[in-house]
Order: C-alpha cells, then structure tokens, then sequence
C-alpha cells in the first residue's frame, strides 16, 4: 500500500486547521482529514508494477471505478490547490495518472463491469449469469458512473496540471469503448446483448424481464441496469447518471482533441471528439424533454428515473451521482432554479429515502436498511450549501454519530448511530475529507485553477 508524504500531511492539517473557522471541533475535524487521507493511501490504495494504481472500496477487495475516483478526488484538490510541496504533488499527479491507466485497461476489457479485480484469476461477487464471461470482473452491473468518472478525473487533472502521462495506449481504445456503449445503450431494445440475472438474491440485485430490465422507448438518454448503489433500476434512465455521462463526454471530447489528437497514432481522434460532443449534446437535449416532471408545488424538478413511455419515479440516492450531488458534480448551478426545487423535494419527505430522527436527518438508500442516513450523502448536503456554518454543522453531527469507531459508515441509523452498515467504507472517509477541503477553501482555489 502507499504512505503519504508526512510533509503533505503536516499541510493539510495545517491548511484545514486555519481555514474551517472557530468550529468547536476544528482540530478533531483537521485530525481527521488527516487520518481518512491517509487510511486511504495505507488500507486501499497499491501502485503496481505496471504504472498503474489499483484501489479497493474498503471492506471487499476489488475496484470500483466509481469508488476508486471518488476516493482519490481530495488528493486531486490538493495537487490543485498546491497544499504541500512540488515534490509532494508530485506523488498525488504520480498516484492519479496510475488510476487513470488502470481505469483505462478495464474499460477496454469490459465497459459494462462495475467492479473489477485485481488480477484475472480472482474470485468474483457472486455466480451471475450475463452476456460475457470475464474473469477481470468483480462484478458486471452496468452503470454509467463506470463511464464518466476516469474521463472527468482525466479532465481535471490535465486542465489543473498539463499532466497526460496517464494517456497511454489504452487510452483511446477505452474512450472508443466508452462511445460505442453510449451509443448502443442509448437504443437498449433494438441494440444491445446486455443482460444481467442472479438467482437467491434481493430483488435489486438482479433485472427483471430475463436480466433485460424494465422496459423502455429510445429518446436520447442512456439507459444503465444498476444505479450508482449497485441496486437495479426501476426504471431504465437514471436521470444523475446521464447529467454526469454528458458533463464526461464533452471532457472527454476536450481530452481527444487536445490530448490524444496531438499523437502520431490518433489519427481518428477528431472525429471521436466530435461523437463524444454529439452524444453529450443529445443526452442534453434528452433531459431537458423528458427529464422533467412537476413537483410538489407544482415547479419543475428533475426525476430521479424515467422509461421514456410517460412513465418516472422521483426519489433520491445517496450514492453519486445523485440528484443532490449535481452541482457538487459541475453538471448544474448550484443556484439554477430547478436544481433548488429538486433539492428541496430530495430533503424531505417527498423523497420516499429521505430520513429524519433524534440523531440525523437526510438522504439514505433502499440499498440499506429503513431510517438509516448516509454520511456520504450528508457531505454532498454540505458540499451543495453556501453556507460556511451548515458545513460546519454537518461536520461536527458526523463526528458525534460515528459509532465511536473514529470512521464513517455507509448507512447509519438516525436515533442511534451505534448502528451502522460498513464499519470500513473508504469512500465515505473521503467525503467527509470533501466537505472539510471545501469549508477550508481549497475547493474554491482549485475550482479557480481549472
């Protein structure tokens, strides 16, 4: 696993410490960000031989791609914002370019996979029955998280650093796998060989119409079989999903045309930057038109899901992409009038996972039980918010409600925090990293750096 620099860390703690304010908790918040960075580094984080970085969730030991970027995102903060030394940041770009590459290798060998393996000889969640046999695969639920989050990482990256070391070989191949799965799965019915079955299982862990999913109509979105929580979609366009998919595909289009264009050997990479913007810009014009209902009040908000026949549910999901964590994401403003309508919906009782106890009140999951918040979800609260002592606030209650464990959790109860789901969920840790990073002001320099 990888230790982080002590100089780098001295700096973050330093940085969080005199930037978050006269908080009651202000050395227990810095101590913090300081621990989760570097449990994350110590406990999931490995750089392989081969120049890439493989990066488990946490309590099972295999990559998300999801995961894996989310995890990493305070180090990208930090290498942005230039907290620590050169040498410092340049470990962080080192460690970044590594997880971009393993992201790429994997998007090539399967871009319908969720969780991947370390090596191919690995066990895997479970005996599912799907279209393809992959040994790579931890698990093959189709999400479109799997897409975006190394093309938007990729983005970052190279806009704050100049750095593409992370553009090798695999690099266009797994962007034309990206295309073409867009492509196809924005015509599911007619296109796609896709299907995903697990017998003795909750409902959510498997697709209804023999693996095929509910059924829908084509009308620019991208349908996905699983939402960012690993659950089965009720209805087959998860509305986040695609606001980050088309936010990926137009960074994506950027890192073709300036990134891998520059090569001797991309000599198509024009023409995949001009599909990669075509796509982003149809599932654009796809939410506006069919992304919409009305809300409580009778405004407009986004669905949370919807099949292209009339039919939508509206909820929300802790996990990100989410409805709540849009502008955390850049896909909206986070003062855009119908993202503010749609949040308010999200933290209420409108929202059927919305939870609200003596503890904790927020946004939860069907992935786990009843009246359980997840702090990842209240860290996307804050992280949404303008304002500095609701931050703070969501901070301190994170504190008092971990359990005593020192960690975050996945989901934990409102009225009694000794209960929780996932005493080891490095995503988590990284969020409340997020959200400390953000009230110490770092954000707002990296946002100004990109």
């Amino acid at each position: 696993m990888v230790q982080l620099p002590d100089t780098l860390l001295d700096a973050v703690h330093e940085r969080v410490l005199s930037g978050i304010g006269d908080a009651p908790q202000r050395e227990e918040v810095a101590r913090r960000v300081v621990s989760y960075l570097r449990n994350t580094a110590e406990t999931t984080v490995s750089a392989e031989e081969d120049g890439s970085t493989f990066v488990i969730t946490g309590d099972i030991p295999a990559m998300w791609l999801r995961d894996s970027a989310a995890q990493l995102t305070p180090l990208l903060r930090l290498v942005i914002a230039e907290v620590g030394t050169e040498e410092d940041r340049s470990v962080l770009v080192d460690l970044l370019a590594g997880l971009l590459r393993r992201h790429w290798q994997y998007l090539v060998i399967d871009p319908y996979a969720n969780a991947f393996n370390r090596t191919p000889d690995a066990s895997h969640w479970d005996s599912d029955d799907t279209d393809l046999d992959n040994p790579w695969a931890w698990e093959r639920k189709f999400e479109l998280d799997s897409l975006s989050y190394g093309p938007d990482l990729a983005w970052r990256l190279w806009r704050a650093t100049g750095d593409t070391s992370w553009a090798d070989e695999q690099f266009l191949p797994a962007a034309r796998a990206i295309l073409a799965t867009v492509a196809t799965e924005q015509h599911h019915e007619e296109r796609s060989s896709y299907f995903f079955r697990r017998t003795d299982c909750p409902a959510q862990d498997t697709l209804v119409r023999d693996g095929k999913g509910s059924l829908t109509a084509p009308n620019g979105l991208v349908w996905a079989g699983f939402r960012p929580s690993d659950d089965a979609c009720e209805l087959g366009y998860n509305i986040p999903g695609n606001h980050f998919l088309a936010l990926a595909l137009d960074r994506l289009g950027d890192l073709l045309e300036h990134v891998a264009g520059a090569g001797d050997d991309a000599d198509d990479a024009p023409q995949l930057a001009a599909e990669a913007r075509r796509l982003a810009a149809e599932i654009r014009a796809a939410l506006e038109q069919h992304g919409l209902v009305d809300g409580p009040g009778g405004e407009r908000i986004w669905a949370y899901e919807v099949d292209g026949l009339g039919g939508h549910v509206f909820l929300d999901d802790a996990n990100v992409p989410s409805l709540l964590g849009l502008p955390y994401l850049e896909c909206v403003a986070a003062d855009d009038p119908t993202y503010l309508a749609t949040r308010a919906a999200v933290l209420s009782p409108q929202n059927p996972y919305y939870y609200a106890g003596s503890q904790l009140a927020g946004v939860g999951s069907p992935h786990t039980p009843t009246d359980h918040v997840w702090p990842i979800a209240k860290n996307v609260e804050g992280l949404t918010s303008d304002d500095a002592a609701e931050k703070r606030a969501i901070l301190e209650q994170l504190i008092r409600t971990d359990g005593g464990t020192g960690m975050m959790h996945e989901g934990v109860h409102v009225d009694d925090p000794s209960v929780f789901t996932r005493a080891w969920f490095s995503w988590s840790n990284s969020m409340f990293c997020e959200l400390a990073l953000d009230l110490a002001g770092v954000h707002r320099e990296a946002a100004a750096r990109v």
